[in-house]
């Protein structure tokens, strides 16, 4: 029992610590402390949130040095549902817990005609994007994104044209079909939308505002077009899922009717 509590402990310190230092916004905190182990400081954690302080403390029989802390002490979250089988994202943080984001299969990325779309992105894209970088990023790159900021940059436009909507709704097409992929602002204003666009770096997007017919993500979180186009990823926060978009890949003009 206390082999198989041990073990638990490890696996949600690596998850979460993996999460919170990736993300740097996810709220859960935990440590498993050592009986002759200093006590982390705020200065020299590599968390973003200070490690809660536990509220039980008790040997281990396992070890004797070991020092046992109840599961349910670690986690003061509502990003995490926990207990004595481990923890899992709640519906709050997406994932398991919740109805988005909807999944895709990792064969939806396959090799095809051009890189993993069927064609290449279109020449005259919208929001003053290059085709060059539009191109590479959609359809031969699985990992990597335009720079941060590119998005905010002075030729681009896309930012005058959600303000120019007047709290419209905008709809973004995919550079390399055409489909619909984001609708935007949707459950919050404009201003919404642009602020927390351009505090991360690139056009952020909430499960609201995704076209799911079109969009899907993979296990490792890269948000994915139905036919191949890479699109950027999903970077969980506290107030959810965050889909961390490349504007090359929504820059798409409408396929005309």
């Amino acid at each position: 029992m206390h082999k198989q509590l041990i073990e638990t402990l490890f696996s949600s310190v690596r998850h979460t610590a993996k999460q919170t230092v990736r993300h740097r916004s996810l709220q859960t905190s935990c440590v498993l402390v050592h009986a002759v182990s200093p006590k982390p400081s705020a200065a020299t954690s590599p968390l973003s949130q200070p490690i809660p302080a536990a509220r039980t403390l008790a040997k281990a029989s396992l070890k004797p040095r070991l020092l046992q802390l109840s599961i349910a002490s670690f986690f003061s979250t509502s990003d995490m549902s926990c207990d004595a089988s481990g923890c899992k994202p709640n519906a709050l943080s997406g994932g398991t817990g919740g109805k988005y984001p909807v999944m895709g299969d990792e064969s939806m990325m396959s090799k095809k005609a051009h890189g993993t779309s069927d064609k290449a992105a279109q020449k005259d894209l919208m929001y003053g994007c290059d085709y060059d970088t539009a191109d590479r990023i959609c359809n031969f790159n699985r990992h990597y994104a335009e720079h941060s900021g590119y998005a905010f940059t002075g030729s681009k436009t896309w930012v005058d044209a959600v303000k120019a909507s007047a709290g419209k709704e905008i709809t973004f097409y995919d550079s390399v079909t055409q489909k619909p992929l984001f609708i935007a602002p949707r459950g919050r204003s404009a201003d919404q939308l642009i602020q927390e666009s351009k505090s991360h770096g690139w056009p952020s997007f909430r499960d609201e505002e995704v076209v799911w017919e079109n969009v899907r993500c993979l296990k490792d979180g890269e948000a994915i077009s139905t036919t191949g186009t890479h699109l950027g990823h999903n970077i969980p926060d506290r107030h959810g899922n965050r889909y961390c978009i490349n504007l090359v890949c929504i820059a798409g003009k409408p396929l005309q009717e």
